[in-house]
């Protein structure tokens, strides 16, 4: 059963990713929190898991294909995000499980917010 749903929170995350161009981690981290009990920590290192292989890059190619990718800002971002991602990895193990899960939930409620009354 956890193989199945698995592979339905990678096909919904997936579908998202290419649609909406999320990272995928909005959807599969509440999903592997909530549906598998994996703890807030470990729902995030499954979802760094999942995307360290190249898992979007045909979906970046249809966009590039299509004229949808700033490619020079994409190697810049993806520079930054390098070090970043590392940074952020080293400092999470010293928050608590709660507190990380109420971060979480608080950076998705301000980009609802965001982007619902936002431009």
């Amino acid at each position: 059963m956890i193989t199945l749903g698995s592979i339905l929170i990678g096909l919904v995350a997936g579908i998202a990713s290419g649609f909406f161009g999320i990272g995928g981690g909005l959807l599969m981290i509440p999903a592997m929190v909530y549906f598998f009990n994996l703890t807030q920590h470990q729902a995030q290192g499954t979802s760094l898991a999942v995307l360290t292989p190249p898992l979007v890059l045909f979906a970046a190619i249809k966009y590039y294909n299509e004229g949808n990718v700033n490619l020079r800002m994409a190697v810049f971002i993806a520079l930054g995000f390098v070090g970043g991602a590392y940074l952020g990895a080293t400092f999470v193990h010293h928050v608590s499980d709660p507190i990380l899960k109420r971060l979480f939930g608080v950076l998705l409620l301000i980009v609802s917010i965001k982007m619902i009354l936002g431009k």
